[in-house]
């Protein structure tokens, strides 16, 4: 996970699966983004590609693919919130608190 770049729009598909606690499939995923977003079934499977490939999210194949995250939301959140302070604070958190 290590300085692997996630877009906002992946992370809504990460959030997605942190949120439903199980392995869903694509049609599960977009039916739940859809409450929100009205992505087409390519948008989300193409970003469900782009997650696979950076080794975020792991696939089993079932009747057909499900997904689950590699990472927890906290560590996730920990990781970047450090490459924050990293990036604007030179990694002192005094810094920020100063800011």
């Amino acid at each position: 996970m290590k300085d692997t770049k996630i877009s906002d729009a992946e992370l809504e598909i990460l959030e997605t699966l942190w949120a439903a606690g199980e392995a869903l499939n694509a049609n599960e995923i977009r039916a739940r983004l859809n409450e929100k977003k009205d992505w087409e079934r390519t948008t989300v499977l193409t970003l469900i590609r782009r997650l696979l490939d950076k080794g975020v999210i792991a696939q089993e194949k079932r009747e057909v693919y499900y997904y689950t995250p590699c990472i927890g939301r906290e560590e996730y959140v920990r990781e970047e919130t450090k490459n924050f302070v990293d990036k604007f604070f030179k990694g002192s958190s005094r810094n920020l608190a100063a800011a």
